[in-house]
């Protein structure tokens, strides 16, 4: 490489500060406001129209608070927070959402990169400034407190400076943000135990417990090491999940699933049973609820409305049959309800239940069987049932359906399946099936949605998943029929339909280098993902990208708070990760440990094979499904990535305390940046190893040059900034998705 050791530790301990991209506390982007807001005054993106502006005058005038006085001045700013387009980090979403947000404090919470007002001391001064001042309906009254009066005071409900600000700047879920007073500060170092790690580790540590092939892992609802597994033929089996380190594998008996709806005569192997998600409450109820694609030539119960038809403009008979012969609407996709065997309050002990369908939730028939998508997930904050389409399966969506507003192909819905609709709502609002709306989905604001919509404009949704450390970050995965292979962080309303806008404008930048809201077409771009060599049409088919997770597990503490995803045909796998405003993403290699509890096989087909799907469980351990067995992410040391110790203990995560790098090799590290910072200032295009320390371990990842924010790897001439240049062989299999 011809780098100096000097000029190569300093690249190895630079860190990037890590962040969020903006969400509002309603789950929609922030945009910027048609008339200048009179109240909270915004130079730019903004979360409040001129309404909810109206809203917080009206609530700061009803405090009684002096509005030059020095409280009167911060209370106001706190109130105009809500407006910030990191409102959603600031306060949180849904019912556990605060009336105030996490304030910058000098004592509480981490390091922040921003100077918070002078010292640091936002909450300090908020304490200082308001404690004896009487506000009334003060949004810093705890929920559970019971006051006689309407107005109170700080005093009224904490002792001290120490527990007002123990109370309001804490980091729940590692917390990425604070309120500073005038804007938001972004988290440079979270705790010990959490941090994510600056950049990606050398590489990705797994060990294979299981032989079987699947498409679906969900943890059980119950917060146990117990998970479901199903597949496309209709089996769903129940497994406890070994502990890492016992060198045990996964133990599913074929013979006893926990459900087995073949049985049903309308599923088959190429198509069939595509997603399954645990009502929040099944412990207590037993309920869950399947997708499937099913053949009506088979089967009287496959049956519904066909997605082409006149509310879409769309005519069926002008459609015609695909090359497999399939005509329009003959295969539908649909979610059916199910209940488990047991008793009230003992469902989480069931090993079985019943294939009879409790529900007929949706059923669409569908214009082609390609692009169908079908995953369901519940919403950790709002219990509500999430459902993914895929377009309909005709390259370049000729009938428009992803951005037809009236289709309900291409999109994500937001169902409601705890309330029965009345028959005068099912005729009135043309349901597909027995759900209702929420009262908070899109069509409330715009009435030419249907109201299932939760946001629109995607291809073909391949694995979605919730940030289980910010439960309001929806990723998805859209398996574009493009050179590039993409991810979106779904907010509410959000149009994804990039492809279908820009086509004719010829877009030959990575998509994810702009990354914000065109406030012409109203398009959100992806945020990050790959392209894929166009050179030949085989590359182009044989390229299917795959969803995962954002990574919480403790097992590798380098991919830390890094969203994982990967390509279904090429065993590859990428990192992504947030800095302020901005997702990176760079590819990253695989190895399988010399102690997995089963043998990994490298054969032709690569470490995996076919990678179908990503799982999580209930330790946030993250898993792969693919078509050579079940793998899990372990330590990376069990790997021979690098790490501060040399020694390690089977399957043991490490921890702090003597096993952490010490404060004097830190101090040591700090004497060494602050020295050879002004030598290599201004160097530019540097090719280097990068690397990054926290409390447990050392990671390194490997040749790579970073240009424009844009990570490539250093391996050919050829390669351009945001390239990621896949050279794939044309797969054996192509499963229809």
């Amino acid at each position: 490489m011809g780098i100096r050791l000097p000029l190569l530790l300093l690249v190895c301990l630079l860190a990037v500060v890590p962040g969020v991209l903006p969400l509002c506390t309603d789950s929609r982007a922030p945009v910027v406001p048609n008339a200048t807001l009179k109240f909270c005054q915004t130079d730019g993106g903004s979360c409040c129209d001129a309404d909810a502006d109206a809203a917080l005058q009206e609530q700061f005038e009803a405090m009684g608070v002096k509005p030059g006085g020095a409280c009167g001045r911060l209370v106001k700013s706190i109130l105009c927070s809500k407006c910030n387009p990191f409102s959603a980090d600031l306060f949180g979403i849904g019912s556990t959402a605060r009336t105030v947000p996490l304030l910058c404090s000098s004592s509480f919470g981490p390091n922040y990169s921003q100077p918070v007002d002078t010292e640091g001391e936002y909450c300090e001064q908020v304490w200082k400034d308001c404690k004896s001042t009487a506000i009334s309906n003060s949004p810093f009254q705890p929920r559970n407190a019971v006051l006689t009066g309407s107005a109170s005071m700080l005093t009224d409900f904490w002792h001290s400076e120490n527990d007002f600000c123990a109370s309001h700047s804490g980091t729940p879920h590692n917390q990425s943000v604070c309120f500073n007073g005038h804007g938001v500060s972004f988290n440079a170092r979270t705790r010990k135990d959490s941090s994510p790690s600056p950049t990606p580790t050398a590489g990705v540590c797994l060990e294979k417990i299981g032989n079987g092939s699947y498409l679906n892992m969900v943890a059980h609802p119950d917060g146990s090491s117990k998970a479901f597994f199903s597949r496309q033929d209709g089996k769903i089996w129940l497994a406890t999940v070994p502990e890492q380190g016992m060198q045990d594998g996964l133990e599913i008996d074929e013979m006893s699933p926990f459900l087995d709806l073949a049985t049903e005569g309308h599923l088959s192997s190429d198509l069939g049973l595509v997603g399954v998600a645990f009502h929040p409450d099944f412990a207590n109820n037993g309920r869950f609820f399947v997708s499937y694609i099913c053949d009506g030539a088979q089967s009287p119960n496959c049956a519904g409305r066909c997605s082409c038809d006149h509310e879409v403009e769309c005519d069926p008979s002008k459609l015609g049959s695909d090359k497999n012969g399939v005509h329009p609407c003959q295969y539908h996709l649909v979610i059916s309800e199910y209940s488990a065997e047991g008793s009230p309050s003992r469902f989480s002990e069931a090993t079985y239940a019943d294939p009879s369908e409790v529900r007929r939730v949706f059923s669409m028939g569908l214009p082609y069987v390609s692009n169908h998508a079908g995953q369901l997930l519940f919403g950790p904050t709002d219990g509500y049932l999430y459902f993914f389409t895929g377009n309909g399966g005709i390259r370049g969506d000729p009938f428009n359906f992803s951005q037809n507003k009236k289709s309900l192909l291409g999109k994500i819905m937001r169902l409601n399946i705890d309330e029965l609709p009345e028959l005068n709502e099912v005729a009135n609002l043309s349901l597909w099936g027995n759900y209702t709306i929420p009262k908070d989905n899109p069509n409330a604001d715009d009435s030419t949605l249907r109201p299932e919509i939760w946001a629109l404009g995607l291809e073909n949704p391949w694995r979605c998943s919730f940030d289980s450390g910010r439960p309001f970050h929806l990723y998805c995965a859209d398996d574009v029929q493009d050179e590039y292979k993409v991810i979106d962080l779904i907010s509410k309303g959000g149009n994804y339909g990039w492809v279908g806008v820009y086509e004719d404008q010829h877009v030959g930048y990575p998509p994810w280098a702009a990354q914000v809201t065109k406030p012409t077409q109203g398009i959100i771009f992806p945020i990050m993902g790959y392209k894929v060599s166009s050179s030949t049409p085989e590359n182009m088919e044989s390229a299917s990208i795959v969803g995962g997770y954002v990574y919480r597990g403790t097992a590798d503490p380098c991919l830390y708070g890094r969203y994982l995803f990967a390509d279904m045909y090429m065993d590859a796998l990428w990192t992504g990760t947030d800095g302020i405003s901005k997702y990176t993403s760079t590819s990253i290699p695989l190895r399988c440990s010399e102690k997995s509890p089963i043998p990994c096989d490298e054969s032709a087909n690569g470490l995996l094979g076919l990678i179908f799907s990503f799982g999580e469980d209930n330790k946030l351990d993250v898993f792969i499904l693919a078509s050579q067995g079940v793998y899990r992410i372990v330590q990376p040391t069990l790997c021979g990535y690098a790490h501060l110790n040399s020694a390690s203990t089977d399957g043991v995560t490490p921890s702090g305390g003597s096993n952490g790098m010490s404060v004097s090799m830190k101090a040591l590290v700090a004497a060494v940046v602050s020295i050879l910072v002004a030598a290599v200032a201004g160097v530019a295009g540097v090719v280097a190893w990068r690397c990054y320390f926290n409390n447990t371990a050392f990671c390194c990842n490997g040749n790579v040059q970073v240009t424009n924010n844009n990570t490539i790897h250093g391996d050919g001439n050829s390669a351009k900034p945001g390239d990621i240049e896949l050279a794939m062989p044309k797969p054996e299999e192509c499963r229809g998705r």
